[in-house]
């Protein structure tokens, strides 16, 4: 009878177990369910530059297919100035809700704060949920050059001591970091002249006041296509797509010219890690459209990577460290 008893026990026990266990899945599922789609409201795209800039057009291009897909109003708004640190400060005033994001280069948090004295600390101000574009720095020159590949530019160089330039469109960055990198690599003394952007830079190397600069390719690829300046290098891994004829620094012997930089959407770290799940989903799934993917190469960008925000974040740390090498190796001091 005893043992009768215990079997009725461990049967009612395991019976009440299993209905637990469904309750619970019903539950989660239900739960699942009911959690919310992003966007359900207005989203804000804080694009880090000037209207009409990179930035600016890789985030309308985000928010029209954003909007299109989701059926919410997305509005774009640029915050030029201070190398993008007065777009950070505007998200950080944001509610921390993740309807309020940012599109910016990793040079915020890689090489800005080698450039300008900040009173915060970018990579802990915002964080990367996913990499929108990606692009290398291509070594351009101007028409003048009497030079029509790689080789014969060195050589030029090398030919000229001390009395060759090279532009950068901001010093401490890696416009800049890659001149002296070169001059180091291949044993030649270029001149380093700084900027304040692409735009009054690549019009000094078209005018030949500045033979040749380190440059982005979206700024600069329209002006190679027309041939108003040259392509000698890209600084990308592999050729670009968007430049198959142009050598790489590798290729060429020099692999520590090798870089590439990336358009990524960015978001207050103290977010709920739910929620900026679903912001990177909502963003990737525009990212795998076709028309998104032939749109940024028009404009001069490979099709980002889908890489992690971990894997986003470690590429950021092992940046910042490299250009600061580099940079304390000069003696550079941030404005």
């Amino acid at each position: 009878m005893r043992s009768k008893n215990t079997l009725r026990q461990a049967a009612r026990a395991a019976s009440l177990a299993c209905v637990a266990a469904a309750c619970l899945a019903a539950t989660a599922t239900h739960a699942q369910a009911q959690a919310p789609k992003w966007p359900d409201k207005t989203v804000r795209i804080i694009a880090a530059g000037p209207a009409g800039g990179s930035a600016d057009i890789v985030a309308r291009l985000l928010a029209d297919n954003l909007s299109r897909d989701s059926g919410q109003p997305v509005v774009v708004d640029p915050r030029p100035g201070a190398g993008g640190v007065l777009a950070v400060n505007e998200l950080s005033q944001a509610p921390h809700d993740g309807y309020t994001v940012l599109v910016a280069v990793n040079s915020l948090v890689s090489e800005i704060p080698h450039i300008v004295k900040l009173r915060v600390d970018m990579a802990a101000e915002i964080k990367p949920v996913a990499e929108l574009g990606r692009g290398g720095l291509v070594l351009v020159g101007a028409p003048s050059v009497p030079a029509k590949n790689f080789g014969e530019l060195l050589g030029w160089v090398k030919s000229h001591p001390g009395t060759v330039s090279y532009a950068s469109y901001t010093a401490g960055t890696l416009s800049h970091v890659l001149g002296l990198q070169l001059n180091k690599a291949a044993g030649i003394d270029m001149t380093h002249v700084g900027y304040k952007g692409s735009t009054p830079a690549l019009t000094d190397v078209m005018g030949g006041h500045v033979p040749l600069m380190f440059d982005a390719m979206p700024s600069s690829l329209p002006l190679v296509k027309a041939g108003k300046i040259k392509a000698f290098a890209v600084s990308t891994p592999k050729r670009s797509a968007l430049l198959p004829e142009v050598p790489t620094f590798t290729e060429l012997g020099y692999p520590q010219l090798e870089a590439t930089g990336w358009m990524g959407l960015w978001i207050k770290p103290d977010v709920p890690a739910a929620q900026q799940a679903r912001v990177r989903e909502a963003a990737l799934k525009v990212l795998a459209m076709p028309s998104v993917r032939e749109r940024l190469q028009d404009i001069g960008f490979e099709p980002g990577q889908p890489r992690s925000p971990e894997e986003l974040a470690k590429s950021l740390s092992a940046d910042y460290q490299r250009m600061g090498s580099v940079l304390k190796s000069i003696d550079f001091k941030p404005e």
